[in-house]
């Protein structure tokens, strides 16, 4: 969690998921530590602007689509399926 108590909710393990990507493969695209990924899926890290930046451009989808301050819907919800 960032230090101001503010969660950061992210999709990037649906997003490694459906690529077939490891988090080591995009923790040495991306140029952090393999580690990193995993505290950002889990929340427990809030990336910098530049490292959600990276991240979104590597996945090549808008910042909003991988990142938000809300949770995102769970897939197959109704929230989801009027998107």
């Amino acid at each position: 969690m960032s230090s101001g108590g503010e969660a950061i909710y992210n999709r990037i393990a649906m997003l490694r998921a459906e690529r077939g990507i490891s988090r080591r493969q995009l923790a040495d695209a991306i140029g952090v530590h393999y580690q990193t990924i995993g505290y950002l899926e889990r929340g427990e890290y809030s990336p910098s602007l530049h490292l959600a930046l990276r991240i979104a451009r590597y996945f090549e989808v808008p910042v909003e689509v991988v990142f938000a301050t809300d949770p995102f819907p769970r897939l197959g919800s109704d929230a989801e399926r009027s998107a």
